[in-house]
């Protein structure tokens, strides 16, 4: 199925009067209701809110008052993030008696102050507890590039929405690679910005040491112009540490011009495949990157971040676990219960050793300014698949499906996933991650900006 126009060329019509935020919605609607059966990206939808806000950005124009830059841009959010009046489900049945939120998250705001239209919410992993979004209580969303595959978790509705053409715009989050693993699973451009720089006031945590807000979107000029729209202070939330706004977007069209780009090695070479290693190269000539940097401690990273990971998540829903432990979902419920029975020593060991990890990570990009690995080990496996191969190694697949994206988010450092396309897959994208240091997520953009003008990260059409 051909793709629609993309977030900027649908923000350029309307701004520029070619299309009106009315038209642009109708066609939006129209393709999820042609693709949604197959697809399962939803849990929700709100097209009559969302008619009423189109008018009024097309009322808005015809008396030539001034537009956000995302005016008519349809949009829509992983079902952990408020919407006022809807109850935050979070992927769970739990969440169900929950009362519906009295105010819209502060991005989910952000967005639409900027004049995108918010359409629906996303189907993700319980509790954002997984890799695959094989939800036990909403169904599994497939792949659009190969349904009966995953489309990745825990915001695969995320990612699997911009795939389908669906939305050109979604919002997820990432703790362990919940945005990094969809993009490079479903073929479509993800942020993951610095741990903190985005609010998470009005969503619901996972981690709270380590969870991460982000966009994704169908082009990188597009991505980029939502990360903007995203950006600010937020003083009611103790985990957003941004004191200004730093824009991306203007600074896009010089590339990797002057930057230091480096391909990581070792481990992220260890535990790729040959597609992910072919991604990664294609990625690098693309880039002028030859060298290769040994990124520290990645291994001890992941096993401490799934230590934190399980004892916060494990915490946070004790009091639940308690009482409805039969109502969460099969995949994950073990994890929690485990988590919430670790020794408190392993967490704080687990932190003490993230300190000193963060400082050494950091200390690499005095001499890179961008880094290239791939993002996941493997390209989307089918629903319900219990092991994949790396390497002539085999593996328990949904956990190792973040081998590649857990050392990253544990150390805070800002990605781009940009969506690439192997030989020998079958049509099924690899993602890669290009990472940079903490708050300069304008460099991770800019690396972005080059592959995509280069012509090899890109979206595509699906199969649907």
């Amino acid at each position: 199925m051909a793709l629609p126009p993309t977030l900027s060329q649908t923000a350029q019509a309307v701004a520029g009067g070619q299309r009106s935020a009315t038209e642009v919605l109708d066609a939006c609607i129209a393709r999820i209701e042609a693709t949604e059966a197959r697809v399962n990206a939803f849990t929700s939808t709100r097209f009559e809110d969302a008619r009423a806000q189109a008018a009024r950005i097309d009322a808005w124009r015809a008396r030539g008052e001034p537009l956000g830059p995302l005016a008519g841009v349809p949009f829509a959010v992983k079902n952990l993030f408020d919407i006022a009046g809807e109850v935050t489900l979070a992927g769970s049945k739990v969440n169900r008696g929950n009362p519906p939120a009295t105010a819209d998250a502060v991005l989910v705001q952000r967005l639409q102050d900027s004049g995108a239209v918010l359409v629906g919410s996303l189907n993700m992993d319980e509790y954002a507890y997984g890799f695959t979004t094989e939800n036990s209580h909403y169904g599994p969303t497939h792949n659009p590039h190969r349904p009966g595959h995953v489309a990745g978790g825990s915001s695969g509705g995320s990612g699997a929405a911009v795939a389908a053409g669906q939305v050109p715009l979604t919002l997820g989050s990432d703790t362990n690679g919940s945005i990094r693993v969809p993009s490079s699973f479903c073929g479509v451009w993800g942020l993951k910005p610095t741990f903190g720089r985005l609010s998470r006031r009005g969503s619901y945590p996972f981690v709270a040491s380590i969870d991460h807000l982000g966009p994704f979107a169908d082009d990188l000029d597009g991505l980029a112009l939502a990360y903007d729209a995203l950006q600010g202070p937020d003083p009611r939330d103790p985990g957003c540490f941004a004191t200004s706004v730093q824009a991306a977007a203007p600074s896009l069209s010089q590339g990797v011009q002057g930057l230091r780009v480096g391909l990581l090695g070792g481990y992220f070479v260890d535990h790729a495949s040959a597609p992910a290693r072919e991604v990664v190269a294609r990625a690098a000539a693309a880039l002028g990157a030859s060298a290769t940097v040994a990124w520290p401690d990645a291994a001890q990273a992941r096993a401490a971040a799934f230590i934190v990971s399980a004892s916060e998540g494990g915490a946070l829903h004790l009091q639940r676990l308690r009482r409805q432990a039969a109502d969460f979902e099969p995949l994950s419920v073990d994890r929690f219960i485990s988590g919430a029975l670790q020794p408190a020593a392993w967490y704080v060991r687990a932190q003490r050793f993230r300190r000193v990890y963060r400082d050494r990570v950091n200390a690499l990009f005095r001499d890179w300014d961008v880094l290239i690995a791939p993002a996941t080990p493997v390209p989307a496996p089918a629903i319900g698949t219990e092991w994949i191969e790396i390497n002539g190694q085999r593996f328990p697949c949904r956990p190792s499906i973040g081998l590649l994206t857990q050392p990253i988010s544990f150390a805070g450092c800002p990605v781009v996933a940009a969506p690439m396309w192997p030989e020998g897959t079958d049509g099924l994208p690899i993602g890669v991650q290009l990472i940079a240091a903490p708050w300069r997520e304008d460099l991770a953009l800019r690396a972005g900006w080059a592959l995509a003008q280069a012509g090899v990260a890109h979206l595509k059409e699906t199969r649907l």
